[in-house]
């Protein structure tokens, strides 16, 4: 491969803010672009040479064939595009369909990309031909990927871009129920710089109360060799008054994780004791429904082993998205809720944004 900039390339960050920010907010402005909930991705191609590189660097190129492909007919000749990879199903991104690509399999592979084939959104321009492009600012690189891109169609798509500040935050809103997870913003005089948080994003803020049903332990141990809280197993009940395991909270300080061991104590299961969770271990029950033993291709055989606890206790998190029944992402903690009943923490606390054709997104 000869080109200007070579894989692997680390991509340009984001870092969080909590509200979006006016256009003239950062010197030379700012512009608006909806934040994709799939894999990151650059994609270098040299001719009929192409590779998809992942944010940690290992090439996805193995994984999504028809992207290969699309690349080939698609992009220029010589060029490396920054993007993210998605998965769509019906007028959503689907994170579980894009999850289920990484497989190690070459058949199933295959067979994925033609039930539930993948599509690349294109944002930044890196290079093309003999240019390295990474050091202008943003706003000509954007200029020179609408030139370079401005014929793609499906599964390559050129996201959409606004320098207004009511759309922006029109888009936040409303972009949410088609499956994106927020906004981000754009520096115009920025170059592309990997691995700095030069860009900002704005996503969606919530919380809500819930079970807390068991505990993980920390891969450490503490400094007299007892074991540390690593996660907090949170659930909530479902319309049946079945307690479902809905994902953890991990956000603690060392010292904090050692002090919840011996504060969730009191709550440990007695032998024999029931627990909603009892049938994580029997195979058939996972099959039917998501149990918090529950062996993924993510955990790597990672230890999933667990502490049951009394289902008594409640605690408020914060979170930023629903993905079915579960977060999204790790929740953060807020603070104990001695006033809430257990039976209270039910999916009707949740809010669910209005749905949005992801259509209307992708081809605008």
């Amino acid at each position: 491969m000869d080109l200007p900039v070579l894989p692997p390339v680390k991509p340009m960050l984001a870092k969080a803010v909590p509200d979006v920010p006016a256009p003239h907010s950062v010197a030379g402005g700012l512009v608006y672009e909806p934040k994709w909930d799939g894999f990151r991705c650059i994609v270098f191609r040299d001719g009929d040479e192409v590779v998809l590189g992942s944010r940690n660097e290992k090439p996805l190129t193995r994984y999504f064939p028809e992207l290969v492909d699309a690349v080939r007919r698609q992009l220029p000749d010589r060029c490396v595009v920054d993007g993210e990879i998605v998965v769509v199903d019906g007028q959503r991104l689907s994170w579980p369909m894009l999850q289920q690509r990484i497989h190690p399999a070459e058949s199933r592979v295959r067979l994925l990309s033609e039930q539930t084939p993948a599509s690349f959104v294109a944002f930044d321009l890196l290079a093309l031909g003999d240019e390295d492009l990474t050091g202008r600012p943003f706003a000509e690189r954007r200029a020179r990927l609408e030139e370079a891109l401005g014929s793609v169609a499906g599964p390559v798509h050129l996201t959409r871009v606004s320098s207004d500040l009511e759309e922006g935050r029109r888009w936040f809103a409303a972009f949410e129920g088609a499956g994106l997870d927020g906004l981000v913003c754009k520096p115009l005089d920025a170059a592309y710089l990997p691995d700095k948080r030069v860009m900002l994003k704005v996503k969606h803020a919530r919380t809500a109360d819930c079970v807390v049903a068991g505990w993980r332990a920390h891969k450490q141990t503490g400094a007299d060799g007892g074991p540390l809280l690593g996660s907090l197993m949170l659930g909530l009940y479902d319309e049946a008054g079945v307690l479902q395991s809905v994902g953890v909270c991990a956000t603690f300080t060392m010292a904090r994780r050692a002090e919840l061991v011996g504060q969730l104590a009191p709550l440990a299961l007695k032998p024999g004791e029931p627990h909603p969770w009892s049938a994580w271990a029997d195979a058939a029950a996972h099959e039917s429904q998501r149990l918090p033993g529950a062996v993924s291709r993510w955990s790597g055989g990672k230890d999933l082993s667990w502490h049951p606890l009394r289902p008594d206790l409640v605690v408020e998190v914060g979170y930023d998205a629903m993905e079915g029944t579960r977060f999204r992402h790790t929740t953060q903690f807020k603070r104990w809720r001695p006033d809430r009943t257990p039976d209270s923490c039910t999916y009707e606390q949740l809010e669910r944004p209005v749905s949005y054709d992801l259509a209307d997104v992708l081809e605008a």
